[in-house]
């Protein structure tokens, strides 16, 4: 019998990991999560099929508005041994996102600046670097600690960026429950975190999973301002101005424009309504600074920045990916929004339809459409 040198270092990979696991592997990993920024991880299995008839009527219901890729994927998002064939347990990972200098009276600061008609709101989270870049290099530092400890080993890290019932996922290993809202709440932590996810070949015990605590509260579906949340647990997509203002690519619906206000580039009010987010975790991590002009800036001051200003202040930001035109798109409605509020300053006002008058040549059609529509408001 010859010399297999494959299986003999297979054999002795097992052997490593059976050692480690009798050395409890889960403590070491949770003391390195926190090493490497993580906020919270937990462990769940890979058997969602609970979870496709839920996401089957929200795809029918056509909830994923121009989000094609949502129904192309189908059921692989709830089926994580076929998106990464092998995986057998899914550590999930909460990171908090707001900035160390966070001021006590946030929430209130944050839900203020709707009813400032010449600011600039962008949802806290895309104020600094690019989320998908920061989790997905934590948790990829994460496994290579895992790897240095009991060999290598079959894994995938996600953040946001495959067909992953990220929630989902999350809720099960314990991070914390489905709020009315779609996203993860936690007695802890509130929502103001991002998930991510390693998937693994190897078997890790499941953490608990937590109860729901959102008792009779609606706040979050009472002062959704598009009504988006249509129910409990149900968000239509084609109404939540994070979708509107992210992912969709053309006019927006003129019976919205009024409701988006000043929200340029995604909307945190169903957050800001919801009480436990009184626990929300400021960050240690320098990641989540907000960046010049995204944490206070005038819509005429946005307005100004040409593409190349824009690419250079959007650089490693989650802002980037939308590009300058609909980036003006955003900027273009918000202008109208304010010039239609008696509370706007008259030197605000005539930059602001300086600023539209511009875009109204604008190689982009829909920014045209956008900058009309919007001096008409004035």
């Amino acid at each position: 019998m010859g010399w297999d040198g494959a299986a003999f270092y297979n054999r002795w990979v097992t052997a490593q990991r059976t050692q480690i696991d009798l050395l409890e592997l889960w403590p070491q990993i949770l003391i390195w999560a926190r090493e490497l920024g993580l906020s919270q991880i937990g462990v769940t299995g890979i058997d969602l099929s609970s979870a496709e008839p839920g996401l089957q009527a929200w795809l029918a219901a056509g909830f994923h508005g121009s989000m094609g890729y949502m129904q192309s994927h189908g059921m692989k998002r709830a089926r994580p041994a076929e998106l990464v064939p092998g995986t057998v347990s899914v550590i999930t990972a909460r990171m908090d996102y707001l900035p160390a200098n966070t001021p006590p009276d946030w929430l209130v600061r944050e839900t203020t600046r709707s009813l400032q008609p010449g600011e600039a709101v962008v949802s806290l989270y895309a104020r600094g670097r690019d989320y998908h870049k920061v989790l997905r290099s934590r948790l990829q530092k994460l496994q290579d600690r895992i790897a240095q400890a009991i060999g290598p080993f079959g894994h995938r890290v996600f953040t946001d960026s495959a067909p992953v019932l990220e929630a989902e996922l999350a809720t099960r290993s314990g991070l914390g429950w489905r709020g009315k809202h779609t996203l993860v709440l936690s007695r802890e932590a509130g929502s103001m975190f991002f998930l991510g996810e390693l998937f693994v070949d190897f078997a890790l015990p499941e953490t608990t999973a937590t109860s729901a605590h959102c008792g009779q509260c609606t706040a979050c579906i009472d002062l959704c301002p598009t009504q988006a949340i249509v129910g409990p647990y149900k968000l239509d997509a084609r109404r939540c101005i994070s979708y509107l203002t992210i992912e969709h690519a053309g006019p927006i619906d003129e019976a919205l424009r009024p409701l988006i206000g000043n929200r340029i580039y995604g909307c945190d009010d169903c957050q800001l309504a919801c009480p436990w987010n009184k626990f929300a975790q400021v960050s240690p991590l320098p990641d989540w600074q907000s960046r010049d002009g995204l944490d206070a800036g005038s819509i005429a001051g946005l307005m100004a920045w040409n593409e190349a200003e824009f690419l250079r202040r959007t650089e490693g930001s989650a802002i980037r990916r939308i590009g300058h035109a609909r980036w003006l798109r955003n900027l273009a409605l918000a202008a109208g929004n304010a010039l239609a509020s008696d509370a706007l300053a008259t030197s605000e006002r005539e930059k602001l339809v300086q600023s539209l008058q511009t875009l109204k040549s604008h190689a982009d059609p829909v920014v045209q459409e956008q900058a009309a529509w919007s001096l008409v408001q004035g």
